[in-house]
């Protein structure tokens, strides 16, 4: 049963590479018929705890619950974009959001529980250096807006360069994860060498400090909550 549990949740997660939009569509009528086989695993494997479990006790288990309210709403969202197929009408499916909580909260899955658990623990822990960094992100970006807004400065593909608010927080985010990292600075250094002094600031402060931090903060308070989830058992 277990192997079958992890079978069918594996199957369900799947899914999303094969609907629409999908890596490998497939037709709706498979797709849709593959999740109602693993709908009914599931409710039959809850159908199995409710069985061997005082009645009390299953209703007071937030677990089953959350399989059951998961399973209503993958039928309704399923039904719902079967008869608006059927009329043409476009939609998309906003269950596969919900798939993830099988994976969560069947008993097999007490390990990836505990892990679950230290991650929503240490959310909150990690709150103020994440709002430090957007502060400086932020503050940042303002600087970027003075320093280049009004120079009219463009792209390589002919865009205007820093010219509007939003637009900057996201290329200099991009920025602080190196991905396509000079694509966002070389405008305004070919414009003058003399800006690169900003891009290294900004990269400095924010990649190599703030990032630092974020992940140390991170790493640190998800072992301390493992560590006491384990009963103090060394999580090196």
């Amino acid at each position: 049963l277990r192997t079958a549990t992890y079978f069918f949740i594996f199957l369900n997660l799947s899914l999303a590479v094969f609907e629409e939009p999908a890596v490998y569509p497939l037709p709706f009528l498979v797709t849709s018929l593959v999740e109602v086989l693993c709908l009914l695993v599931f409710f039959g494997r809850l159908t199995h705890f409710a069985k061997v479990t005082l009645r009390n006790v299953f209703w007071k288990d937030t677990k089953n619950i959350c399989i059951m309210v998961a399973i209503l709403l993958c039928l309704t969202d399923l039904a719902i974009y079967g008869i608006l197929r059927i009329y043409n009408v476009k939609s998309i499916r906003w269950s596969r959001i919900v798939r993830p909580i099988f994976l969560i909260n069947f008993a097999e899955s007490r390990q990836i529980r505990r892990a679950f658990r230290s991650i929503r623990n240490t959310l909150p822990e990690i709150t103020y250096v994440f709002l430090l960094f957007m502060f400086s992100l932020l503050m940042f970006s303002l600087m970027a807006l003075k320093l280049f807004g009004e120079r009219n400065l463009q792209t390589a593909e002919g865009l205007p360069y820093f010219k509007n608010y939003l637009e900057i927080v996201f290329d200099l985010y991009v920025l602080v994860t190196t991905a396509n990292s000079p694509d966002v600075m070389m405008p305004a250094f070919d414009f003058s060498s003399w800006y690169a002094l900003f891009f290294i600031a900004f990269v400095i402060i924010n990649t190599y400090i703030f990032m630092s931090l974020f992940l140390a903060v991170v790493y640190n308070n998800y072992k301390k909550h493992l560590k006491v989830m384990f009963g103090g058992v060394n999580c090196d």
